[in-house]
């Protein structure tokens, strides 16, 4: 069964492998000089998708750093849909009990799990900020 599997993985990167190429013109700069077509001016370097790539990159980030800023502010869109949602779900629990103490206090954990995880990634949003200004970035 690996052998099989390994065959498989091999042919797949075999057939696949060349379109996985970094496109040319992707993440220079872009003070005043025009980007390659299809990409545009953010942030200071031509990002987007070049024309003729058949795989873009979907961080559209040029730097270690914007991938840490980019999983940071996914993390955190998310937590911000999320811990509304989970704080009506723990008032649920508390408000259909009907006298079970087990779920009242299941409820109030569900809340109070919630808030601290919410005040962590608040504190991590910030943290990075409070690095970034210490080291000069």
């Amino acid at each position: 069964m690996r052998k099989i599997l390994s065959l498989l993985l091999l042919a797949i990167f075999l057939n696949f492998g060349a379109n996985f190429v970094w496109a040319a013109g992707l993440c220079e700069p872009c003070d005043g000089t025009p980007c390659d077509p299809g990409l545009e001016c953010l942030r200071g370097k031509c990002r987007g998708c070049p024309e003729g790539t058949l795989i873009c990159n979907p961080l559209q980030a040029c730097e270690f750093e914007e991938i840490i800023d980019n999983i940071i502010d996914f993390i955190f869109k998310i937590a911000i849909a999320l811990a509304p949602l989970m704080i009506i779900i723990g008032a649920f629990y508390i408000m259909t009990a009907g006298g079970d103490t087990n779920r009242v206090i299941t409820g109030k954990n569900i809340i109070l799990y919630t808030l601290i995880g919410f005040a962590i990634i608040l504190l991590a949003k910030g943290l990075v900020a409070v690095i970034k200004q210490l080291l000069g970035v």
